[in-house]
């Protein structure tokens, strides 16, 4: 099976662990990627103040991938959910389709709706199997205990994005077990993970932040788990810069699902780029067979 593989800005800037580990998952599973240099932004930092701007964002994003024959496998959920809200609007409009179209026109590109959008997570349970994902692992975990955090771009509007229910999600906790990890149930694991308001509003921002950390704290998790470079950061950067550890508590740190999925794969933590995330994640290696 191939995709075409969006990165979109911020993985090839500050998350490059992201798409190390996921290739080198996607690997072992045999899932076969092709990278499209001529990607651009995925439009969301544009979809509340120019619609236009962001559709034809979205648009040349999705006729490149039309363009190779692929469907599209994305890892950031910001971009998943534009690029799905784009694909959407211009399936429900086909006078916007066309005018977006007469844009792309000039470089001689063409959206016609023939592109599926799909998340990482997506592409493992539905074109991979979960029981073909659970083959692949070396070594389980054992009583290693994980808060997922699913962020709001895949879940909400879920008519939109398909990607799961987005009140009682349970894919991302599925793939959770599939390593072995037990996936706690906590109050928390839906809401925002702070990212959006950092920036505009960082005491806010880190108020939402740390209430997520005492709620997977609460629940007995030993680490977080995210499939978003946003969250991600959130977790990771911002918690090592800002956010004070709880006394007598190391940090809440934050894996990415990769890194998680590939250890119990018996990936090198190296291929996986476990030591380019800011807090110290190698304590979760004691808890693998």
């Amino acid at each position: 099976m191939n995709y075409a593989l969006f990165l979109g800005c911020n993985i090839p800037a500050r998350v490059p662990q992201y798409d190390q580990a996921a290739r080198a998952v996607l690997n072992r599973l045999g899932v076969e990627v092709l990278d499209i240099p001529d990607f651009n932004c995925c439009g969301y930092p544009m979809r509340d103040t120019d619609s236009q701007a962001f559709l034809l964002s979205s648009a040349r994003n999705l006729a490149l991938a039309e363009q190779s024959g692929l469907d599209m496998m994305v890892l950031c959920k910001c971009c998943f959910g534009a690029l799905k809200a784009a694909s959407y609007a211009l399936a429900q409009d086909s006078a916007l389709k066309n005018e977006i179209n007469a844009l792309l026109e000039p470089e001689k590109l063409s959206y016609q709706g023939n592109v599926k959008v799909k998340h990482f997570f997506s592409v493992l349970k539905d074109s991979v199997g979960l029981d073909e994902v659970k083959k692949t692992v070396e070594r389980p975990f054992q009583g290693l205990r994980i808060a997922t955090h699913y962020g709001c771009h895949a879940l909400r509007p879920s008519s939109i994005t398909e990607f799961d229910d987005p009140v009682n999600p349970s894919l991302f906790d599925k793939l959770v077990e599939a390593t072995g990890a037990e996936s706690v149930d906590w109050a928390e694991k839906t809401d925002c993970c702070g990212a959006p308001l950092m920036g505009a509003n960082d005491e806010l921002s880190l108020k939402i932040t740390g209430k997520k950390l005492k709620g997977a704290r609460k629940a007995g998790a030993h680490f977080l788990c995210v499939g978003c470079p946003y969250c991600h950061m959130q977790f990771d950067t911002v918690q090592a810069s800002f956010i004070k550890s709880e006394p007598g508590k190391g940090p809440m740190a934050s894996i990415l699902y990769p890194q998680l999925l590939g250890l119990s794969m018996g990936i090198d933590a190296e291929d996986l780029g476990l030591d380019n995330n800011c807090l110290d994640i190698s304590s979760i290696k004691l808890f693998l067979k």
